[in-house]
């Protein structure tokens, strides 16, 4: 039996573990250790790769952004930004579902994680939306959904990768992810109106000016939030990492000392909450690493430069990127998505003439997507593991959202300006 075929059985074999409710770090594992015996791959190796894949100065800010989550729903900051999202949209059918979403892109402008926004929104409007009349089911897929603009809405974590990769600049990422990432959140609520009008979910709320203009005052720290962290970064005054750090101080400063809704006897348990949610994702993370590095001996980079090269035509070419991508987010995370693509595909795209800041805003909405397509669905992961509810019992309830997602992504795709109008202007 060649390579290959035991490859490929063992490709199938880690599938059915998924499918089985194997943990998704698991049968990651089993893959690379069973590929790395198949092809004589010394094992030394993995220990290895998995402390390094972790050694990312970037990652520093995962755990922070994190923690920052968690100080802001301990704080009630979250919870003021959710009320006044849902004075808005409370008077549409969904509007509940709409404001978690909308609260999703606010957070993500202050936290630059996925899984963070997913954990935070989740954890404060899953429990509100069933109160409303919600399923739980769709209520928890909402959270993971919203979570996707983690990494899309400034600051990203992986922007800054993909941009130190590709020797791009920062600052015009993030200023070409801010269109995007809101018309994914636009997007995912004309999906949630749909289908909570479809099934009669959600109480209605009269919209009052004044009532909207009293929760944004009540949200006044939200707000300030993010500005300490778009103003810090964008002027060059510190990076993403130390914004992570100083959103940690103020967050914390705030809860003590302005909406007092921190005790000092609680910041254990705050810290033990985000503790748990970044180990659950920095061995995801590693693992993923030591399956790019399996991936590039396996020679699967020159394979795909081939491959595209021989197709000719912009579109095609275009198409055949969006499609590895997508195919990519489902089994790996977002970092070694990049690692692994962006130096390939990249040069091909640009050489056929598409904008490389462009390309970039197309790659990382693409990988955004995965977060909530199987079997890896990191957000389903993290919504799974705050709600209680099975993995497999929310992708049902995500269809509606990665549909919306899709047709957010084929329009980025082929109207650039979308991404790149406001890079260009003065």
């Amino acid at each position: 039996m060649t390579d290959g075929m035991l490859i490929g059985l063992t490709t199938a074999g880690c599938t059915l573990f998924f499918l089985l409710g194997v943990p998704i770090f698991l049968v990651i594992g089993l893959w690379v250790v069973g590929t790395s015996l198949i092809i004589d791959f010394t094992l030394a190796n993995i220990g290895v790769t998995l402390f390094q894949g972790l050694s990312f100065f970037g990652l520093l800010a995962l755990p922070l952004f994190i923690l920052t989550g968690d100080l802001i729903n301990a704080a009630g900051i979250a919870k003021r930004l959710s009320d006044f999202a849902y004075s808005i949209t409370g008077w549409l059918r969904g509007g509940m579902g709409m404001a978690s979403l909308g609260a999703c892109g606010l957070f993500a402008a202050i936290s630059g994680s996925n899984a963070g926004t997913t954990a935070t929104i989740g954890s404060i409007m899953q429990p509100e939306m069933i109160k409303n009349g919600y399923d739980e089911r769709f209520a928890a897929a909402t959270a993971a959904s919203g979570g996707t603009v983690g990494i899309i809405i400034p600051p990203s974590i992986i922007f800054i990768v993909y941009g130190f990769m590709m020797n791009l600049s920062i600052s015009d990422l993030f200023i070409a992810g801010m269109v995007p990432g809101a018309m994914m959140v636009l997007g995912m609520m004309l999906a949630c109106h749909l289908v909570a009008r479809r099934h009669g979910w959600g109480t209605l709320i009269s919209f009052r000016a004044g009532t909207s203009a009293r929760f944004a005052l009540r949200a006044y720290l939200g707000f300030a939030t993010i500005g300490v962290v778009l103003y810090g970064i964008y002027s060059g005054m510190f990076s993403p990492t130390e914004a992570a750090a100083i959103t940690v101080g103020f967050t914390l400063i705030a809860g003590l000392a302005i909406t007092r809704e921190i005790r000092l006897t609680a910041l254990p348990s705050i810290m033990l909450r985000s503790g748990q949610i970044a180990g659950m994702l920095a061995p995801l993370i590693a693992i993923s690493v030591v399956m790019q590095q399996l991936l590039s001996v396996l020679g699967a980079g020159q394979m795909l430069e081939d491959l595209l090269t021989g197709l000719g035509n912009r579109y095609l070419i275009l198409a055949a990127c969006m499609l590895i991508i997508l195919l990519a987010g489902m089994i790996l995370e977002s970092l070694p998505v990049t690692i692994i693509l962006a130096p390939i595909l990249a040069p091909i795209a640009q050489n056929v003439g598409i904008d490389p800041i462009h390309f970039a805003v197309i790659f990382l909405v693409g990988a955004a997507i995965g977060f909530i397509t199987p079997p890896f669905g990191l957000n389903l992961y993290v919504a799974s593991s705050i709600t209680g509810i099975p993995y497999l019992r929310l992708v049902k309830f995500v269809i509606p959202y990665f549909l919306a997602l899709m047709a957010c992504w084929i329009a980025i795709s082929l109207w650039p300006n979308l991404s790149l109008f406001l890079v260009a202007s003065p």
